[in-house]
């Protein structure tokens, strides 16, 4: 099966830091990629070069045996076999969804029967095919983004490029079109690669996750694995809603922390903060749902208590001041003093 490879892919613009630098990644076949990270991070000039639309500065883009694009040339975008699915949706407004989602068909040749059922399979699978005589303008934002969906399914693309497709649509409209986008997915075959800054939908939608911070690579993993075994602070950050803890530990120890130590470290049972001063500094990420209350933990204090529908969300000071996120099935005051246990945390 044919794999995309991103080998040492560089972007310099020129005036300073390079937009991507030195990105190397190799996505299988039939993978669903999300590229996430903050705005101006690099991951939309990743699918721009991985398009066609942007050349490689340096390093290769591959697609199996076949180079589509480095520093010295570059297949355009209408020969790749990819589609494109934009945030605007990108639709003809005087043509009908028909003929949208059949547009790519009519540029290479296709037409009567075969564009008639090729369309049809196409609207049907994205459950739009009463719409198929509308015109773009009288649908909604979700319909819309449907029929950009079906426009990519009908040439059969080896690759589904999407640049932040939900952006524009309400919370309600962004979980229907998520399961519109596993079936797209389950359906065609294609690999997928999906720029977003939300990271609740890449972990809802992606196979991997690639975070991506000022230009540059920092982890590939599968949404679990990144969520539990971030490597370093700024994925640790980017990925949940963890808090990050400064704390002395041990130089040789597991990643993986748990209570006794972390307490140790805390300075509880010695009254001074870390193991007797002596360890090294680290990063702990401790999420939400590992701190709870427990009449053996350490007695921290309430800042706020709000309630987010089926749960309090806590922001607690920790006795050296460090501020700790908390989840809570009943409201505490604020201000109040009650012992908490850190069930975990991880060592980044």
């Amino acid at each position: 099966m044919a794999q995309l490879i991103l080998n040492h892919l560089t972007k310099d613009f020129g005036g300073g830091r390079p937009a991507v630098a030195d990105v190397s990644l190799t996505l299988r076949r039939q993978a669903f990629l999300a590229l996430l990270g903050p705005s101006g991070c690099g991951k939309t000039t990743v699918l721009r070069m991985i398009a066609g639309f942007e050349q490689p500065s340096d390093g290769s883009i591959s697609y199996g045996e076949r180079r589509l694009s480095d520093a010295e040339r570059a297949l355009p975008p209408e020969k790749r076999n990819m589609a494109m699915v934009f945030q605007s949706y990108a639709l003809w407004p005087h043509m009908t969804v028909a003929e949208n989602v059949g547009y790519p068909l009519k540029v290479r040749g296709v037409s009567g029967a075969a564009w008639r059922r090729l369309v049809g399979e196409a609207l049907s699978l994205v459950k739009l095919t009463e719409y198929a005589e509308r015109r773009p303008a009288e649908l909604s934002g979700g319909q819309r983004q449907r029929v950009a969906l079906a426009r990519c399914l009908v040439t059969q693309p080896d690759v589904v490029l999407l640049d932040e497709p939900l952006a524009n649509l309400d919370q309600h409209l962004r979980k229907a079109m998520e399961e519109t986008f596993r079936t797209f997915h389950e359906r065609s075959g294609a690999t997928m690669v999906y720029v977003t800054h939300d990271q609740a939908e890449a972990m809802a939608l992606a196979t991997d996750v690639a975070v991506m911070s000022e230009g540059r690579l920092l982890q590939v993993a599968a949404p679990a694995d990144i969520y539990a075994r971030p490597e370093g602070r700024v994925v640790g950050g980017l990925i949940g809603r963890g808090s990050i803890l400064r704390l002395n530990l041990p130089v040789n120890g597991e990643r993986r922390l748990d209570w006794p130590l972390l307490r140790s470290a805390l300075g509880v049972v010695s009254g001074k903060r870390g193991l007797d001063d002596k360890g090294p500094v680290a990063d702990v990420l401790v999420r939400p749902e590992q701190v709870h209350r427990g009449t053996d933990g350490i007695p921290m204090r309430v800042v706020s208590s709000v309630f987010e529908g089926e749960r309090f969300a806590l922001d607690l000071t920790l006795p050296d001041g460090q501020r700790l996120k908390a989840y809570s099935s009943a409201p505490m005051s604020e201000g109040a003093l009650a012992p908490f246990v850190v069930g975990g945390g991880w060592r980044l």
